[in-house]
């Protein structure tokens, strides 16, 4: 059975293996298969499980930008937190 991964574009493509991250597509934020914060939002449903998306790896999602997840990737998020720039005081 393949799966369907996105690529670097956001273009979606058949895969035989599974992806190593999953991703919200409305979001745009990646993380773990485990993640405790993605697992929470799929059990309750709404449109979670709809707007879900896969990587093959974390370059590819990063290319694609989409940004860490602040739970299950909590150092790389403030890693990206830090990096972003910062708002005009308004």
């Amino acid at each position: 059975m393949p799966y369907t991964l996105l690529d670097s574009t956001r273009t979606p493509y058949p895969s035989p293996a599974p992806g190593a991250l999953g991703g919200h597509r409305r979001l745009r934020i990646y993380g773990r298969l485990d993640c405790p914060a993605a697992l929470r939002a799929l059990a309750r449903g709404h449109t979670y499980a709809a707007q879900r998306v896969f990587f093959a790896d974390e370059q590819t999602a990063i290319a694609a930008g989409y940004r860490p997840c602040a739970v299950c990737l909590r150092e790389r998020y403030l890693e990206w937190k830090r990096a972003r720039p910062q708002a005009p005081p308004a």
